[in-house]
């Protein structure tokens, strides 16, 4: 990334260790790109979770930038912090509890979802309180068994929206569910989902309740099941440039590209001989004389311990050095909770002050590049890309670069 395109950089204080650089052109063309693969759909930019830890309100704007024309949340937080924000497109909240600020809602125009019988009279007394008619959404548990009305439930929930609808006190603006296996496709989960979800939004209508939009597609959904976008999609982690089912093909053969690029300064550089153990535990032991690189990222930052390296298995990748020069090494040793170290080798050129790069917007070291993504992050922490990029704590300084100025 050219240094010229940080268009927002805020004043980091002198020997702040890394920073998350977030391309905020990435995420507006990873939506273009989206779109694409639905051309005939609405698209829900869903930025949740701090926009999967890229920072809620800069992703929301660049994926509007983007040609997204709804937003996605879970929390009544997020959806309320979008809207002091300025950001008055339209937005669908989904996970509430009893008690939550229905009328706060309402009355800042969020589309709210119905997930459990209990919550449509708490929408329609928040509806009565804010003064206006709610937008709800009821979710339809179609065998994912998490949130959600299910099926036996439904008929009875769309009678009674339909007597609120009747008075004004809510209308039904969707139907909507959440696929189990989406990020396998062909797993029969989904045929059963989608029929299941085909026959809830024949209840909704047979009640005599039109709703404005049916939604079902996730990312991967998005990407490889065109017959299930129905009138609206809802991508998340695909926004921000990594795949949703990484064993079929890698961000850019999607026409994406991550967004964050994950970057620390070398604060050591040593020698250190042969035979000694390096960081807690012992987990790796140094084959020869050798120089080590601490890098001032722990767990505490969000860099999974599973990630640790040793005689088990290979750690977190880094790319270190610049150029013809750049390689990808290994974390040696335990990841700790504010540091990580490196086996430079005998001769490294590197020294203190270096940066090094986690990962990046690249298709990742398993597919050729010369810098990490978070795929490869997340094979060798065994967990998941989501994971990777959303748990970047808070001590890690976001700052947004672009062609454009999107903030």
């Amino acid at each position: 990334m050219r240094e010229s395109l940080i268009v927002n950089r805020p004043d980091l204080p002198p020997g702040t260790p890394a920073r998350a650089v977030v391309d905020l052109d990435a995420i507006r063309d990873n939506v273009r790109a989206l779109r694409d693969h639905a051309p005939s759909s609405d698209l829900m930019a869903v930025v949740k979770a701090d926009g999967y830890g890229h920072g809620m309100v800069p992703a929301a704007r660049a994926a509007l930038a983007g040609g997204a024309t709804w937003l996605g949340v879970a929390t009544a937080h997020e959806a309320l912090a979008l809207r002091a924000a300025g950001i008055d497109t339209r937005l669908l909240v989904w996970l509430l509890v009893p008690g939550a600020p229905f009328a706060d809602l309402v009355g800042a125009d969020v589309d709210v979802a119905v997930t459990a019988p209990w919550a449509l009279q708490e929408v329609a007394d928040g509806a009565r309180a804010a003064g206006r008619t709610a937008r709800v959404h009821l979710k339809v548990d179609t065998g994912l068994s998490r949130n959600g009305i299910m099926p036996a439930d439904l008929p009875d929930v769309v009678r009674r929206a339909a007597v609120l609808e009747a008075s004004g006190e809510l209308r039904v603006a969707g139907v909507f569910s959440h696929l189990a296996c989406a990020d396998e496709p062909g797993h029969p989960s989904i045929a059963r989902q989608a029929a299941a979800f085909d026959d809830a939004v024949r209840v909704v209508e047979a009640a005599g309740v039109r709703p404005e939009v049916r939604h079902l597609s996730n990312s991967a959904a998005t990407l490889t099941a065109r017959e299930l976008h129905h009138d609206l999609v809802r991508p998340g982690i695909a926004v921000y440039g990594l795949s949703p089912v990484p064993q079929l093909g890698a961000p850019g053969d999607f026409g994406l590209r991550p967004a964050m690029t994950l970057e620390a300064w070398l604060a050591a550089v040593k020698a250190v001989p042969a035979g000694e153990g390096v960081s807690y535990g012992h987990l790796y032991t140094t084959p020869r004389d050798t120089m080590l690189g601490l890098v001032p990222l722990g767990y505490a930052d969000g860099i999974p311990r599973h990630a640790s390296g040793g005689a088990a298995g290979p750690g977190g990748p880094v790319a270190v050095g610049s150029g013809d020069a750049q390689r990808v090494l290994r974390i040696a040793g335990r990841v700790c909770m504010d540091q990580v170290v490196l086996d430079l080798g005998p001769d490294a050129p590197e020294r203190s002050g270096d940066v090094v790069t986690l990962f990046g917007a690249s298709d990742g070291v398993a597919h050729g590049a010369a810098v990490p993504n978070a795929e490869d992050w997340a094979q060798a922490a065994g967990t998941i890309s989501y994971e990777i990029v959303t748990r970047i704590g808070v001590r890690v300084p976001r700052v947004y670069a672009g062609k454009e100025v999107l903030l």
